[in-house]
């Protein structure tokens, strides 16, 4: 089985991409809702523990939390210790199981792939791109965003063109949804072909 990981900066069209994935038939893990599911679970009294107050009836206020951290390097990386050996445990869960279902290909959609080291627990990287124009247009729309907010999110992410050199496949999302899905369904046909070969 070949697990893939897929990646890209914010506002390139991760999230479809990831959906157009799904439609093609192949299993995905979508770090971002492991997290809102573990905010619910297992992180949140490790959260309440480390920044009190910031819980409701059992769940991570993300709200609360995102005031505490806020420019605060520490209190993140307090919260990354927390939250990323939880998720990574989830997607070994998630691993084992398309292996153990006799899968052909599983994605890991991971958003901080190259930032957290990802890169060495999958065999392939798909990175999801667009243009700078198209990718701030895309973001500065989203409610509770700003142009500092989006550039200081810019700063802690790998560059889009050190993301692309370091991909084994690239979905220009900036072509239309048409172009990202049938360019997904060439990537699945080719690596389902690498995985029948390789077994």
């Amino acid at each position: 089985m070949l697990v893939v990981g897929l990646t890209g900066s914010i506002g390139m069209g991760k999230s479809t991409t990831a959906r157009f994935f799904r439609e093609a038939g192949v299993p995905v893990h979508d770090s971002d809702e492991a997290v809102h599911r573990l905010y619910a679970g297992k992180a949140a009294p490790l959260i309440e523990a480390a920044f009190p107050g910031t819980v409701k009836n059992g769940v991570v206020d993300r709200a609360l939390l995102g005031q505490r951290i806020l420019g605060d390097a520490e209190a993140l990386k307090t919260v990354e210790k927390i939250v990323h050996p939880l998720v990574r445990a989830e997607a070994d869960a998630f691993v084992e199981e398309q292996w153990a279902a006799g899968r052909k290909l599983a994605v890991l959609d991971i958003p901080l792939l190259f930032e957290t080291g990802g890169e060495g627990r999958v065999d392939r990287i798909v990175v999801v791109s667009a243009p700078a124009d198209i990718q701030r247009e895309r973001v500065l729309v989203r409610p509770g965003m700003s142009v500092e907010k989006f550039e200081a999110i810019l700063a802690k992410q790998v560059p889009d063109a050190e993301k692309r050199r370091r991909a084994d496949f690239i979905v220009e999302s900036g072509e239309g949804l048409e172009a990202a899905r049938a360019a997904v369904e060439a990537i699945v046909a080719k690596l389902k072909g690498e995985a029948i070969s390789d077994a």
